[in-house]
């Protein structure tokens, strides 16, 4: 008994994550999201009294998530090697074998779907999804700075713009893998990103 409160608002969550993604925020009313959760009005107002409640919990929820995917890979691959481009390597192999796992293709990010429906939204959870970008671009920047230190670029190199590039390989390839209907398109892009870093710091023996 102790669990059904906890259950029928992951219920909720869940159905309007999937929603979300599919629909956009404003294409998900709040009568959708009941139906699909199969819970009754009364319970997704006791736990989310506006529906911009139950949409600021899910991006929180998800730029958790997020943040524990990117430090838990960047760790993990910190843990695999102790120089600083093999590092870096290894952070971008271990998404690029994730995505390569996929049977379908990947259902999205909830940052682009809200974004595409940011009129709808306060500073407060804007600044949730611009945080998390400035997350991603600053681990991954620290990282390339240390590289850039150590293996000289073959060519000049702007570290931010080459940190950004990784979370727009995901974002772009999130799109066209949708669009295609190809789960290997987004693995291909990062393969090529792993590629491009190789080409610019790696030396020929």
């Amino acid at each position: 008994m102790s669990n059904q409160p906890v259950n029928t608002k992951e219920k909720i969550l869940d159905a309007a994550r999937s929603m979300i993604l599919n629909h956009g925020f404003a294409g998900t009313t709040v009568d959708a999201v009941i139906k699909q959760a199969g819970v009754s009005k009364g319970a997704f107002f006791h736990y989310f009294p506006t529906k911009n409640d139950l949409g600021y919990v899910l991006i929180q929820q998800y730029a958790e998530g997020d943040a524990k995917h990117l430090d838990g890979n960047m760790e993990k691959a910190e843990g695999l090697s102790d120089d600083p481009l093999q590092q870096l390597l290894i952070f971008v192999k271990l998404f690029e074998q994730e995505m390569k796992s996929l049977q379908e293709p990947f259902p999205g990010c909830l940052f682009a779907s809200y974004l595409n429906n940011s009129e709808l939204f306060d500073e407060k959870i804007l600044g949730i999804i611009r945080e998390s970008m400035l997350t991603w671009r600053t681990r991954i920047m620290d990282k390339l700075e240390e590289v850039i230190e150590k293996y000289p670029p073959r060519r000049k190199v702007d570290p931010e713009s080459l940190a950004d590039m990784m979370m727009v390989t995901f974002e772009g390839a999130f799109v066209l893998s949708e669009s295609l209907e190809d789960s290997q398109i987004i693995a291909k892009q990062l393969a090529q990103y792993h590629l491009h870093l190789k080409l610019l710091f790696e030396k020929d023996e």
